[in-house]
C-alpha cells in the first residue's frame, strides 16, 4: 500500500467499483477501513468514524442517505491502481441513489451480514446490478459475530443469484470473509485475518478496467449522475468519462435524455476524489469518475459533452415513486413565530432544487397553486427531505401520506403499489404480527426459525396498510422486532384497509396548557404535550383511547377558594408526553389532520380548526 498521488493515472490501472447491500450490513464502516488501509489518511491524522456520512442526519439516524464517491491507491510502482469506490445507500427509499451511480462502475462489492443473510434491499441492489451486466464480488461481513453462519448464508446468496436469473459468469462470484469493524478479510474462513490486502487484492483481479482504453481519442462525453453544490464554484456535476478527454477551460454543452441541447458553457473546473478530498485536475480521461464545475442548467440524467457530440449517453430508467404527500404553507395560529422561509413560492422552489438533484423524487402543483405533491419512494425518504427543509428555517404543513395508484392497460382494473416484507422477530411476538399484517390486507409466504429464538415472517403487503403500522409494531414486539420493506410489483386494489383505531383530544381553546387541566385529561387517553406549552384551537393534543375524537379544554384552571388542601397540587405530576418524530406524526395522522413542521415544533392539528365548521362538514360528508 502507498499514499495518494496526484498524477495521473492511466485507465488499465483504474478500478471504478460500487458498495452495495441492506441497511446496516456494513457498509460505511468497510469503506472507512478500505480508505484507513488504502493511505486516504496521514500517520497523524485523525479518522473519523463512518467518515462518509458526512450529512448531519445520516450521523443521527446511523444511516447512509446520500451516494459518494471516494479514491484509494492500492500497491507500489508500477502496481499501483486507483480505486473509485461510490459508498451507496442500504436503505429501500433511497434506492434511486443506488441506481443512478451503478451506472459509473465497472464492477460491485455485494455485502451481506453473515447473520442476517440476504434481506429485501439485498435483492433490490443485487437486480440492479445484474441487470447491468455487473459481475459482484460477494464480501461475507460480520463473520466474526457469534450468531455468524457464514456457509448457510453463502448458499442463500447463490440461491438468490440463481433466483434473479444471474449470467454463468455472474454465477462464479468470488466470495471473501471479513470484518469492516475490525479491518480485516480473508479468501477462507480460517485463513488469516491480517488486513484488507484479499480484498483489495480481489477486486484488481476481478473487476475490470473501464472498457473505453480504446475510445480516449473520441469526442468527450459524460452522463451526469450526482449533483451538488460547492459556496465556491457553485453547482458541481459528477459522472464517469464515457469517451475522449476533457481539459479545464474547454467550452462543452449539456444534452437532454432526447438530445436536445440545454446549455453552452466553459468548464472552470474539474475535481478528481483523492482520498475524502477532491482535488483540481488539469485534465480528465475516459474511464475516471470527476465532478466538473460551470454548467448552470444541466442535471442528473444529461449528458455533457464536445460541441459536435449530437447523442446524448441513454440513461437507465428509475422505478417510479410510490407514496405521495401535499405540502402547504404553514396556516397556524402561530405562522411565522419559528421560522422565516414560509412562503409558498420560497417552498415551491426548495421542493423543485431537491428533485432536480433526487430522480426518485416528483413535485408537482395542485390545483389551487398553494399546494404541492411531494412524490418519493418510502415514509423515511419524504421524511428526510421535510426533517431537512425543516432545519433551513422552513415552516409547513403537511397531509397524510396517500398510495400512488395506476390502472391497467390491459384489464382496466386499478392498481396499487404491493410490497415485500421481511419481519424478524422473537417467537413469541410472531403470533400478534400475523394478525396485525392480516388485518391490513398482508399475504403471508414464509414463516421459518431464524435461531436465537427468533422467527422470520415474510409478507406480500399492500402499502398502504404498512403506512403508520411501525410505531404499533414496535409496541407489539417490545421494541425488538425489525421489519425491512421493498417495493415488489403492482396489484389489483385489495379494497377497505382499517385505519387509525384511536380519535384525537383536540383543545377547543388558544393559550398556554395548564397542568391542572392536563390532569384530569390523562385518563381519556395518551397527551402529547405538557404543561405550559402554547396550543391552539383545532390543534392534536392527544391520542383519545376511545375511536371518536374528542374536544378538550388543556387551559382549564382549578377554581380558587379559601380552603387549603395540604400537598393535593403538588401530587399533580403528568405522565411523560409522547413526543412524535416527523416521520412518526406523518404516519399517525389521519386524512382530515396536518402535521405543522416548523424549526422548533413539530405538531398535529385538524384541517379545520373551529369545531363547529369541523362538526357541519362531518355531517355533510
Amino acid at each position: 500500500m502507498t499514499i495518494l498521488s496526484d498524477a495521473p493515472v492511466a485507465t488499465a490501472a483504474l478500478r471504478n467499483i460500487a458498495i452495495i447491500a441492506h441497511v446496516d450490513h456494513g457498509k460505511t464502516t468497510l469503506t472507512d477501513q478500505l480508505l484507513a488501509q488504502g493511505g486516504a489518511y496521514r500517520e497523524n491524522e485523525a479518522r473519523a468514524e463512518r467518515a462518509m456520512d458526512s450529512n448531519p442526519q445520516e450521523k443521527e439516524r446511523g444511516i447512509t442517505i446520500l451516494a459518494k464517491c471516494t479514491s484509494i491507491v492500492y500497491g507500489q510502482g508500477a502496481d499501483e491502481v486507483r480505486i473509485n469506490i461510490v459508498d451507496t445507500p442500504g436503505h429501500a427509499d433511497f434506492g434511486g441513489e443506488v441506481e443512478r451511480v451503478l451506472s459509473m462502475v465497472d464492477g460491485c462489492l455485494l455485502l451481506v451480514d453473515a447473520t442476517e443473510g440476504p434481506m429485501p434491499q439485498t435483492k433490490f441492489v443485487l437486480t440492479k446490478a445484474l441487470a447491468l451486466g455487473l459481475r459482484p464480488i460477494v464480501v461475507l461481513n460480520k463473520v466474526d459475530r457469534p450468531t455468524a453462519r457464514p456457509d448457510e448464508v453463502l448458499d442463500e446468496v447463490f440461491e438468490l443469484f440463481m433466483a434473479l436469473n444471474a449470467s454463468n459468469e455472474q454465477l462464479d462470484f468470488p466470495a471473501v470473509y471479513a470484518s469492516g469493524r475490525d479491518g480485516w478479510a480473508s479468501l477462507t474462513l480460517d485463513g488469516p485475518r491480517d488486513n484488507l490486502g484479499p480484498l483489495f487484492d480481489t477486486i484488481i483481479s476481478h473487476v475490470p478496467a473501464p472498457d473505453s482504453a480504446l475510445r480516449r481519442d473520441e469526442p468527450f462525453r459524460m452522463l451526469v449522475t450526482m449533483l451538488d453544490s460547492d459556496p465556491f464554484l457553485g453547482r458541481i456535476l459528477t459522472g464517469r468519462v464515457e469517451s475522449g478527454r476533457l481539459t479545464a477551460g474547454t467550452i462543452v454543452k449539456g444534452l437532454s435524455i432526447d438530445g436536445k441541447t440545454i446549455e453552452r458553457s466553459r468548464v472552470s473546473k474539474i475535481l478528481a476524489f483523492r482520498g475524502l478530498r477532491r482535488q483540481p485536475i488539469e485534465e480528465a480521461e475516459a474511464g475516471d469518475i470527476v465532478s466538473i464545475a460551470g454548467l448552470s442548467t444541466t442535471t442528473v440524467a444529461d449528458t455533457i459533452c464536445d460541441m459536435d457530440v449530437a447523442e446524448a449517453i441513454a440513461a437507465i430508467p428509475i422505478d417510479p415513486p410510490t407514496l405521495s404527500v401535499t405540502v402547504m404553507v404553514n396556516s397556524s395560529p402561530f405562522a411565522g413565530r419559528d421560522g422565516d422561509k414560509v412562503q409558498s413560492r420560497v417552498i415551491r422552489d426548495r421542493l423543485l432544487k431537491q428533485a432536480e438533484t433526487d430522480v426518485a423524487i416528483k413535485v408537482t402543483e395542485t390545483a389551487d397553486k398553494d399546494a404541492y405533491e411531494l412524490q418519493g419512494r418510502g415514509e423515511l425518504q419524504i421524511g428526510v427531505l421535510l426533517e431537512g427543509m425543516r432545519r433551513e428555517g422552513f415552516e409547513l404543513s403537511i397531509s397524510r401520506p396517500r398510495v400512488l395508484t395506476k390502472i391497467d392497460e390491459d384489464t382496466g382494473q386499478k392498481m396499487e403499489p404491493l410490497e415485500e416484507v421481511v419481519i424478524d422477530v422473537d417467537d413469541e411476538y410472531a403470533g400478534v404480527v400475523v394478525e396485525k399484517m392480516s388485518i391490513r390486507k398482508a399475504e403471508l409466504q414464509d414463516m421459518r426459525p431464524s435461531g436465537g429464538g427468533k422467527t422470520r415472517v415474510t409478507f406480500h403487503a399492500p402499502a398502504r396498510g404498512l403506512i403508520g403500522y411501525h410505531s404499533e409494531f414496535l409496541t407489539d414486539t417490545r421494541g425488538s422486532g425489525i421489519m425491512n420493506r421493498i417495493f415488489h410489483s403492482w396489484t389489483p386494489w385489495k379494497g377497505t384497509i382499517a385505519g387509525r383505531h384511536n380519535g384525537a383530544l383536540i383543545s377547543n381553546d388558544t393559550g398556554k396548557s395548564v397542568v391542572y387541566a392536563l390532569w384530569y385529561l390523562e385518563e381519556r387517553g395518551v397527551l402529547f404535550i405538557d404543561g405550559g406549552e402554547d396550543v391552539y384551537q383545532g390543534m392534536v393534543i392527544g391520542e383519545n383511547a376511545k375511536p371518536e375524537d374528542l374536544d378538550v379544554n388543556p387551559l382549564k384552571e382549578k377554581k380558587l377558594s379559601n380552603v387549603r388542601s395540604a400537598g393535593k397540587d403538588e401530587a399533580m405530576r403528568l405522565t411523560p408526553p409522547r413526543r412524535m418524530t416527523l416521520e412518526q406524526a406523518i404516519a399517525w395522522i389521519d386524512d382530515d389532520e396536518l402535521v405543522e413542521i416548523t424549526p422548533k415544533s413539530i405538531r398535529i392539528r385538524k384541517m379545520e380548526l373551529n369545531p363547529a365548521f369541523r362538526k357541519r362538514k362531518a355531517k355533510a360528508d
